[in-house]
């Protein structure tokens, strides 16, 4: 959809969204040290509701428009891995949520490509999807549940993911994942330079961000292991 809306990036609301997904992490995680199974049933419903009403709500009003409108883009592995972490606790699932989630799914809602008015269904869906695998994987990296590993393998998921929907662009002409062209909206992948040098650079980037994103548990674990030996 050709982009019309009024949202400010970096305005008021932007910066009040912004700052209530970490917000919503901390309160997240107190209530999944006290009940964790409970908080993260309730948290994996919530992302699950919310997919099924905005799924339900595009073919209501939009009905089918093959092959745009699928859910193939990076974010919507993020939600549906994070689903399953919430649901399952499965190693692969919470590695896949916390890096692609985190690391992605940030850069979503701090570049976002709206096509809706601030005050519409579709903008408040896009932020409650985005937000709520942040602060959902927040909950389960800051209340222990969940102790992330080495990137490699969400790194490897991610690509898999990307050939798939590279070879589906290629078939139907589409743009998932802005593999075949940026996004209209300003975003980190200005910086990058042009196609497809900038999926070149991207893919070294997210790899960087996603080894840095594992130091503090890699480092954590090894303080574990030494103190363990040195008893």
């Amino acid at each position: 959809m050709a982009a019309s809306t009024d949202f400010g990036l970096f305005g008021p609301a932007h910066i009040a969204i912004l700052a209530s997904i970490p917000v919503a992490g901390v309160v997240l995680a107190a209530l999944c040290r006290r009940w964790p199974s409970a908080a993260r049933i309730t948290v994996g419903c919530s992302l699950l509701a919310n997919e099924a009403v905005w799924w339900t709500w595009r073919f209501a009003t939009e009905g089918s428009r093959f092959p745009e409108g699928l859910p193939l883009q990076l974010c919507d592995l993020s939600i549906w891995a994070a689903i399953v972490a919430l649901f399952s606790l499965n190693a692969w699932a919470c590695d896949l949520a916390y890096y692609v989630g985190i690391a992605g799914t940030a850069q979503a809602v701090l570049t976002p490509e709206l096509w809706a008015p601030m005050w519409s269904y579709p903008t408040a869906y896009f932020f409650l999807a985005h937000g709520g695998v942040i602060a959902a994987v927040l909950m389960l990296v800051w209340s222990g549940v969940m102790g992330p590993r080495a990137p490699w393998r969400a790194f490897a998921s991610m690509n898999v993911w990307a050939l798939g929907v590279g070879a589906f662009n290629a078939a139907f002409g589409t743009n998932y994942m802005y593999l075949c062209r940026k996004p209209s909206a300003a975003s980190l992948l200005d910086a990058f330079g042009p196609w497809p040098v900038y999926i070149l650079v991207g893919e070294a980037f997210a790899l960087a961000v996603f080894w840095a994103m594992y130091l503090p548990f890699a480092a954590h674990r090894r303080a574990v292991t030494r103190t363990a030996i040195g008893r």
